[in-house]
């Protein structure tokens, strides 16, 4: 009876400090979520609230802008979230062979982009790009790759490019330092014992190192892809959209649709469509990344 007791005790105990959190994400988390979905059927806008079934669905699949917009985020995710894998994962098997303190200095400056304010990164590149006095122009024309300026940001054809590039280099940071604390994890006794029985180097990354490295990748490429889906501060900052919508992402049509024109209802349709897309493809990484994972 006492143990029952003192059971009972540790566990309102514990559920006790689990409220305020618990309360937290009822209220601003999943309340949010279920009014999201639920206004989805409304035609829901400062003036109205007129419930509407799937009008909103039907309109979303017929607008062009939407199309583009999802055509543009798509582009962005599959354009970045390779690259990152691949490109964090070189870095940081190079970065790891390092002695101590070039390990902690790269580790800094990969990682310095993600602290940085995204209004500061933005004004840097902004700079670079510049299309009268950037220094990309500068150096491209004095290496004779290009004749004329280009406008990175005005164009159409390399606007979307310019928001990659820029997206990739404050992608990278986190992904670097989560490898190289993996890598430390890596029993190197089985490495030596590979390289004793005649394993190259790249025998011993993919018999050995990798199995170990994939929890990791996995969870690179599914963060990747979220913050990949959710791009927005950037095209905010840099395009507002433009030109002509080329730059425009989902996060940013919403957004448009629902602070600019107060169509709230519709840009819920959106962020409905946009949960579900990142939760079926987050799901297909889990099963095509996750059947060899051993946690």
């Amino acid at each position: 009876m006492r143990t029952n007791k003192l059971k009972m005790r540790e566990t309102m105990i514990a559920y006790a400090f689990l409220a305020p959190i618990l309360l937290f994400f009822l209220i601003f988390v999943f309340a949010p979520m279920v009014m999201g979905f639920v206004t989805s059927f409304f035609n829901y806008s400062m003036t109205q609230f007129t419930f509407i079934g799937l009008a909103n669905y039907n309109r979303m699949f017929h607008d062009s802008i939407f199309m583009k917009s999802l055509i543009n985020t798509v582009i962005i995710v599959i354009g970045s979230v390779p690259v990152v894998v691949f490109f964090s994962l070189f870095v940081a098997a190079n970065t790891y062979e390092k002695n101590v303190f070039s390990r902690s200095f790269y580790r800094c400056v990969f990682f310095l982009p993600v602290v940085t304010g995204s209004v500061a990164v933005t004004v840097v590149w902004k700079w670079i790009y510049d299309p009268m006095s950037g220094i990309l122009n500068y150096i491209l024309k004095s290496g004779h790759v290009i004749e004329q300026n280009i406008s990175w940001l005005g164009d159409k054809h390399w606007a979307l490019l310019a928001i990659i590039i820029i997206l990739l280099t404050t992608s990278v940071g986190q992904p670097i330092i989560l490898y190289i604390a993996a890598m430390g994890n890596i029993d190197n006794s089985l490495c030596e014992a590979a390289r004793v029985d005649g394993a190259n180097e790249m025998q011993v990354f993919w018999q050995i190192k990798w199995p170990s490295l994939l929890p990791t990748t996995l969870y690179i490429a599914v963060i990747t892809t979220i913050n990949s889906f959710q791009c927005f501060a950037l095209i905010q900052l840099l395009t507002s959209g433009g030109p002509n919508y080329s730059t425009s992402t989902l996060m940013y049509y919403l957004y448009e649709k629902a602070f600019k024109l107060s169509e709230y209802g519709y840009a819920n349709t959106m962020g409905v469509f946009l949960a579900v897309m990142i939760a079926l493809i987050s799901f297909a990484q889990f099963k095509i990344l996750g059947n060899d994972v051993e946690y």
